[in-house]
């Protein structure tokens, strides 16, 4: 019996206004993978995210997450189906306003009918998971770079979810904190058996824990593969990636003359 993937995506188009963003994306995600989205600024790879995360309409296709189609589900069993997906955002997102140990009971609250001092236990579980043990009492001002990534993983797995999805999570961190969290998340992946989906440019982050490794470019997925086989790629957009060399397009002068032109007719 062949097992559900964790995450599927079928003919998956998406536009911003009249401006198509995601051209037909089929992808899927197994149950306990961590999935890697690369690709240069404006590859679409956000905007993927966005769509896996329930947060952007779909102009066509479905996406599965456990086996419900999000596209087409309603908005009270989306709300259910967010118990089981947890997400820590590029800048931690944390609430200024709360202590860190608030922060991360937060879900707890909304999510449970448990008492204040489970709530309280299990949110300290949590930091202690993400090795920030003793910092429940502190605000997140006051917190290093690292620190806010890992508070933010916290509240991401406070409720122990099915699923984890991660916005560049290396993004601002010195090497020593980026390998950390490399680290921790695979940590995670082993003791939890969590999906985890990474969203990142950092190609050093991402061969370290990918399992496979999707590559968007201008809205099309260019390959999905192991690191190995991303690694020995022959794509000229996919070495560019890896080599770190800028896209060099080639312009149709009459194409570029009518777009700049068009409005002035």
């Amino acid at each position: 019996m062949v097992e559900t993937p964790a995450i599927e995506v079928t003919q998956l188009v998406s536009h911003y206004g009249e401006r198509e963003i995601l051209h037909g994306i089929d992808m899927s995600v197994a149950r306990g993978e961590i999935m890697v989205i690369m690709g240069g600024s404006g590859s679409g790879k956000s905007t993927l995210l966005r769509h896996l995360l329930g947060l952007h309409r779909a102009t066509s296709g479905s996406i599965k997450l456990l086996g419900q189609d999000i596209t087409r589900i309603s908005a009270a069993e989306m709300f259910a189906l967010r118990r089981q997906m947890g997400v820590s955002f590029q800048g931690g997102a944390l609430f200024n306003s709360m202590t860190v140990g608030e922060n991360v009971a937060l879900p707890l609250r909304e999510h449970t009918r448990l008492d204040d001092n489970t709530i309280q236990i299990m949110a300290r579980m949590k930091l202690e998971v993400v090795n920030l043990n003793g910092f429940e009492d502190l605000m997140p001002g006051e917190l290093s770079g690292g620190m806010l990534k890992r508070a933010a993983l916290a509240r991401a797995i406070a409720l122990d979810p099915r699923l984890l999805f991660f916005d560049e999570p290396s993004a601002g961190l010195d090497p020593v904190a980026s390998v950390e969290l490399d680290e921790l998340i695979l940590n995670l992946q082993e003791a939890m058996g969590m999906s985890i989906v990474v969203v990142t440019h950092e190609l050093e982050s991402a061969f370290k824990i990918a399992d496979r490794i999707t590559v968007l470019d201008q809205g099309h997925i260019l390959m999905i593969g192991t690191v190995d086989e991303v690694r020995a790629s022959d794509h000229p957009r996919i070495v560019s990636l890896l080599q770190r060399q800028p896209r060099r397009d080639e312009v149709d002068a009459e194409a570029y003359l009518e777009r700049l032109t068009r409005q002035l007719v």
